[in-house]
């Protein structure tokens, strides 16, 4: 497989330069995409492929397939993605789980419908190689070829359940690098009702766990760390639930949360009542603005989706908030809330059962409005 040199020499910095031309994204076919559809997913670092088969009146039992490689022991020793180190282990997993993913579902290359990628956001390196792959292989086969917003398969993870919710409804994007409330009409059709002004809410969890000394990733055992920690010992700020609006601002949060371990006695108790006491603020905030949004919307679902999803308090507290104001809440289940080729798979199905496709080109978008999207 060639590699685009830019998989190489791609650094962060330079995902701005990068530009959206929504014209080219997708262009109709005279007939939508037969058999299963590829989802690849490399826009950080998680290499996801699966394997889906599109049922609209049962997307729960279509998925034929689902592998994914974590890349936490190469980024450990960093405390963070290094963009170059993720983007040249893609390189490394992603035939070999392509390959896995067919075999675990009884098929061949030349059995695919159609190949979904994701395009974007993310880091270009990283999306570059997910892209490269996904247009060749589909080339190399005559079948149609998407890429897919990378929030937007966040948003859909859910209907891969058996019991999917049916738009409208608002959906709550959590997540490293998003913390945004959306409305959605129908599939394609969506609103941005809020967004995050700075640190989105799963950045503050790495960002305040590694202050704290907690090991990467940081999220995940600030999390754990919190379930030992003492109600009511600390108490944090719900950012901007004291005036109207749908936006996030989470880092004063994190600076509250510094001054008071610097100001403690560091012991590991005190570390295990401020993760507490910060978790317990994030999630708080996040049920607020959630309740806000539904009655701006008039809507009665609210799905939560993206890796905090995946945090124990959230979905407890959102499930009770759910019961006691009258809204269905649906969570996908905990593998599909990460980053994985599933949700990849289910949105570029979608969109290409409907007769969209892109061209031969290979185009990767660091930075891409949600709304820009077309519809389903």
């Amino acid at each position: 497989m060639v590699i685009c040199p830019l998989v190489r020499d791609c650094q962060i910095g330079r995902a701005a330069n990068y530009t959206v031309d929504i014209t080219e994204f997708s262009k109709p076919v005279n007939k939508p995409a037969i058999g299963p559809v590829l989802g690849i997913e490399t826009s950080c670092d998680e290499t996801g492929v699966a394997l889906l088969r599109w049922e609209p009146e049962a997307p729960g039992c279509g998925l034929l397939a689902h592998t994914l490689y974590s890349q936490i022991k190469l980024h450990a020793d960093y405390g963070g993605v290094v963009p170059e180190l993720a983007s040249r282990d893609h390189v490394r997993k992603l035939l070999p789980l392509i390959r896995e993913a067919l075999a675990e579902a009884g098929l061949t290359a030349q059995d695919l419908g159609g190949v979904a990628y994701t395009a974007g956001p993310g880091l270009v390196g990283a999306l570059l190689v997910g892209a490269s792959a996904g247009r060749a292989l589909a080339w190399a086969l005559g079948v149609p070829a998407i890429g897919v917003h990378h929030m937007e398969g966040h948003l859909l993870a859910p209907l891969l359940e058996d019991n999917p919710p049916e738009p409208p409804f608002v959906a709550l994007l959590v997540s490293g690098g998003h913390s945004m409330l959306v409305e959605v009409k129908a599939i394609g059709q969506y609103t941005i009702l809020g967004d995050t002004l700075d640190d989105a809410a799963g950045e503050a969890f790495d960002k305040t766990a590694k202050m704290m000394g907690l090991p990467y990733p940081g999220g995940p055992a600030l999390a754990k760390l919190a379930e030992q920690g003492r109600p009511g010992a600390f108490r944090f700020s719900r950012p901007m639930t004291d005036r109207p609006g749908l936006d996030f601002s989470f880092s004063g949060l994190k600076t509250q949360v510094l001054l008071a371990w610097q100001h403690s006695d560091q012991s590991e108790q005190t570390r295990a009542d401020i993760a507490r006491a910060f978790e317990e603020a994030i999630v708080d905030t996040l049920i607020i603005k959630c309740r806000r949004a539904l009655q701006a919307s008039g809507a009665q679902r609210l799905v939560i989706a993206g890796g905090v999803g995946a945090n124990r308090r959230l979905r407890s507290e959102l499930a009770a908030a759910a019961v006691k104001d009258g809204f269905q809440a649906y969570f996908p289940r905990l593998d599909f809330c990460t980053d994985n080729g599933a949700m990849i798979a289910l949105a570029g199905a979608i969109r290409l059962a409907s007769g969209q496709h892109q061209d031969a080109s290979v185009q990767v978008y660091p930075r891409w409005d949600l709304q820009s999207l077309p519809a389903a």
